[in-house]
């Protein structure tokens, strides 16, 4: 996962470049035993809005070919793919992994 988290920064960068000081709220929390803390969060609507956004760039295409099947994938089959490839890499059970880079 940490291989491919530059496209969730890039992502949320991208994202927030056009957020204000209004798209947010303040709550007061508990941040320790008898302490309270303010901290601010992303407005109902907008967090729906980054979630589905979100969603829709995990299933954006890339032209990276699937494993044994050779055809484009969405990100998050992508991400998923090269979890396996490492994880037979780290069983002995392939000789080299060597990561699939994808590039927004």
């Amino acid at each position: 996962m940490e291989l491919y988290r530059y496209l969730i920064d890039d992502f949320l960068i991208e994202y927030s470049g056009n957020l204000n000081p209004k798209d947010f709220i303040v709550k007061t929390e508990n941040v320790g035993r008898k302490k309270q803390g303010k901290r601010e969060y992303l407005n109902d609507q907008l967090t729906r809005n980054l979630i589905n956004k979100l969603g829709t760039f995990f299933e954006s295409t890339v032209d990276i070919p699937r494993i044994n099947i050779g055809k484009k994938q969405i990100v998050e089959t992508l991400i998923n793919e090269e979890a396996f490839i490492l994880s037979k890499f780290l069983r002995n059970e392939r000789i080299e992994w060597v990561p699939r880079m994808y590039s927004i």
